[in-house]
């Protein structure tokens, strides 16, 4: 292979340069610098879920495991639909089999051991990582592998998790677990590797009935933002100050 002499000494020159230059000139982003440089700004991912919609059918847990690499048989799960019974007496009974990954359709209301005629009202609530806005889970991780991107999204950086747990017992909505194969923790991340791309969640895709939306928040024409603007939406636990990013309709008051 030849080159031309102008182009040795254009390369000898810029390696001349280089050579010269202190360290400092060069913009080195250290794990935690470049972790803070993810996402864009001008977004702000938010979840809507429809109770009233949701029929238990676990097609959505399925597809999250499939895409996420959950295996399928753990227990664990990084979304789940809780099933509520609420009896006459105004108690509450909640079970969610293997996270709904199933749905119900084995698990009869009579393994809760109540009476058919006892029921007041039942009902299933999808469960997913909140996104907060103050997410306690990034405040206590000791190393910085719970960040926050600037899209709003909470991730773990696999590398740099030591799986010391503090943040799965900092999470007041119980999303957090340790992976059974990577020894580390994990959570829904709302698929963030989907929704960078212009897709879909895995469990929004998957969905039959619509009841998982996902969208931008600083979109005031996108239609999850119309939804939350002008209509009655809740949060879970909002008591605690972590300001969630998933809006639930029709959440009902025996849910917690």
């Amino acid at each position: 292979m030849s080159c031309s002499r102008r182009t040795l000494l254009k390369n000898a020159v810029k390696g001349c340069v280089a050579a010269s230059l202190p360290v400092s000139a060069f913009k080195f982003l250290s794990p935690a610098e470049a972790r803070a440089a993810v996402g864009d700004p001008a977004v702000r991912w938010g979840f809507l879920v429809d109770t009233t919609k949701c029929v238990g059918c676990g097609m959505c847990v399925k597809a999250c495991k499939k895409e996420n690499e959950v295996p399928y048989d753990a227990a664990v799960t990084r979304t789940w639909v809780e099933r509520y019974v609420i009896t006459r007496d105004n108690k509450s009974h909640v079970d969610s089999p293997m996270g709904a990954r199933d749905g119900f359709t084995d698990q009869k209301i009579d393994k809760l051991e109540i009476a058919p005629e006892d029921i007041a009202k039942a009902f299933f609530v999808p469960k997913l990582c909140n996104q907060c806005e103050n997410p306690a889970c990034v405040q206590v991780c000791p190393v910085g592998a719970t960040y926050k991107t600037r899209d709003g999204v909470v991730l773990i950086d696999r590398k740099w998790c030591i799986g010391c747990g503090y943040c799965i017992m900092a999470c007041p909505y119980g999303v957090r677990f340790f992976h059974p194969k990577y020894k580390v923790a994990e959570k829904c991340n709302f698929c963030y590797h989907r929704i960078t791309k212009g897709m879909d969640s895995a469990c929004v895709h998957a969905c039959p009935f619509g009841a998982r939306k996902i969208g931008d928040l600083k979109d005031e024409n996108d239609p999850v933002t119309q939804v939350i603007m002008n209509e009655r939406v809740a949060v879970l636990k909002d008591e605690y100050g972590t300001k969630p990013q998933v809006f639930y309709i029709g959440l009902d008051h025996n849910v917690r």
